[in-house]
Order: structure tokens, then sequence, then C-alpha cells
């Protein structure tokens, strides 16, 4: 295991107008919770922001919620807003390394959802006592509750 490297990763807790919350199903053939639902994002990248114009001389801004929205969009198709903080949490992969995950939430803003298949292959709209029926990843239930009681 290092020390010093990590991956780090942004998840969104999708809410559309009708108050349901997305989750998605994952390939069987992800490394890490092959078959679960969880709720989309991706890992940080280096390309993801390292050819756009900084904020300023040395520093990029919101890189969570940017690489949120592209996250999103290029899994899903669909673009959100009004992002916003719910918390955040590590857990060691099966390859030893360790991974940083920050979760957010966002309102659905536009377009309808279309997989990208080859992460994920399924999708609910689901309340938050519907999301029990789901074989959720360990926390997605937590993090789309801590959303739910912002309300």
């Amino acid at each position: 295991m290092q020390d010093k490297t990590h991956y780090v990763a942004v998840t969104g807790i999708i809410r559309n107008s009708d108050g349901k919350y997305l989750i998605c199903k994952r390939s069987q053939n992800e490394k890490i919770f092959p078959n679960k639902w969880c709720v989309p994002g991706g890992k940080i990248q280096i390309k993801d922001f390292i050819n756009t114009p900084k904020d300023t001389s040395d520093h990029w801004f919101d890189i969570f919620e940017k690489i949120l929205q592209k996250e999103i969009l290029e899994e899903t198709a669909l673009t959100i807003k009004n992002i916003g903080y719910v918390s955040n949490l590590a857990l060691i992969r099966p390859n030893g390394y360790s991974t940083i995950i920050i979760s957010l939430h966002a309102d659905h803003d536009a377009g309808e959802v279309q997989l990208q298949e080859d992460e994920l292959t399924d999708h609910a709209w689901v309340t938050l006592e519907e999301a029990k029926n789901y074989d959720l990843i360990e926390n997605i239930w937590e993090q789309i509750e801590k959303v739910e009681n912002k309300k």
C-alpha cells in the first residue's frame, strides 16, 4: 500500500423534481462493487482539468463540482445544477490503493437518463424508502438519507 497515493472520486446524489433520487447499477466488470447499486460519479484525473484555464496563476477552483458535472453527463446524459456537499469517506480498494470519495448532491437540470453501459447497466429514480429494496453499496442509503434530511 502506498502511503501518499490516493484515488479521489466524486459521487452525486441527484434529485429530480419529483423528489426522487437517481441510483444506478454497476457493471459486472467493475473492479470494485460489481453489480451493486450506487449513485453516479467517478475518479478525478489530471486530464480532467489540466487543459482548462486556471482560476489563478497556479490553481483550478471547484474541481469537485466540475468533475461531477462532467461525470454525470458522460455516464447518464443528464445535466445538473445546485451542487452541494454531503460528506466524504475513504476505502481501501482490492488493489491496495486508498480512495477518498467526496459525496455531493445536485438537482436534475435537464435530459433523460441514457447510461454509458460499459460502467452502468441499469438505473431507477427512487424515494429514500424505495432505495432500501436495492442492493446498494454500503453507505449509499445513508448518503441519500442525509440529502433527504436537508430538504
